[in-house]
């Protein structure tokens, strides 16, 4: 039997990400706020709604200022136009996805994966569509309340929104939550926070957020990472190989993964069979 407990990069036992849409002009400011905190988020962007250059007349960033705008993060698609993608033919799916996707590549400079659905709706055909077009993981606008980790990373479920009112009594039991013997209560916690920069529309919004903020971070047991790099962890870790007699472990993956072992902290290099 296997007791191993999957941990975060490091040995934390929990993760924080954000998750943001429809690449508004707030972004800048948001950006700005993650940076002094040193928190990490993912921000997912309609290309077609975008100029190619600032334009005061529009609410979004434009697409040239992507790669300074959101260094460090990630960007995300959200389609082009943000329709309503289960109304669609497949055709006009592929083309929401597949095009706002090749755009975003052209401006951030590497592959995207991530992405969130317009109006967090979708059905089974959207679902498979976006996987046949490389789309790692998908965030509807479901929220959980809890600190869970999906297996269905193209229906991913957030932890709550933004704005949710109890959202400082969630970050107080994830903060504040205890470690038990076998680890179980704490590891692989997941605290996932999503919404809308233009939704910050008063200066006290912004105190709101900057006090969530600022009492999150600097977390010693936390790992403060995006969206994609969440998926990737998670999926490396799942995919660890086990000898038959469960002795030694094999990590396929071009990613170090760390576990609880009886215990005691274990990092497993990537590529690197390791015995306990």
């Amino acid at each position: 039997m296997i007791n191993n407990i999957m941990l975060y990069p490091n040995g934390k036992a929990k993760a924080l990400t954000f998750s943001y849409d429809d690449g508004e002009k707030k972004d800048i400011r948001l950006v700005q706020l993650f940076n002094k905190y040193g928190l990490k988020g993912t921000f997912n962007l309609n290309s077609g709604l975008m100029t190619v250059e600032p334009d005061e007349s529009s609410s979004k960033v434009a697409l040239s200022q992507i790669p300074e705008v959101y260094k460090g993060h990630e960007v995300a698609v959200h389609t082009v136009n943000h329709p309503f993608l289960e109304r669609m033919t497949t055709t006009e799916i592929i083309d929401e996805i597949l095009e706002d996707r090749r755009t975003l590549e052209k401006y951030t400079g590497y592959v995207v994966r991530g992405m969130a659905y317009p109006f967090g709706t979708y059905n089974d055909d959207v679902i498979r569509v976006a996987k046949d077009l490389g789309i790692a993981y998908s965030r509807g606008v479901h929220s959980h309340y809890g600190f869970g980790l999906t297996d269905k990373w193209l229906e991913m479920p957030a932890t709550c929104h933004q704005a949710y009112d109890k959202i400082f009594d969630l970050a107080d039991k994830f903060v504040n939550g205890k470690v038990t013997a076998d680890w179980r209560s704490a590891a692989g916690w997941l605290f996932y926070i999503w919404g809308h920069s233009f939704e910050y529309r008063t200066e006290e919004d912004w105190e709101r957020m900057e006090k969530l903020c600022a009492y999150l971070s600097n977390r010693d047991d936390v790992w403060y990472a995006t969206n994609i790099e969440i998926y990737d962890y998670v999926v490396a870790y799942r995919s660890l190989c086990y000898s038959a007699d469960m002795q030694s472990v094999y990590n396929p993956s071009g990613i170090d993964v760390w576990l609880m072992h009886r215990g005691e902290v274990c990092k497993i290099p990537a590529r690197t069979e390791v015995k306990f």
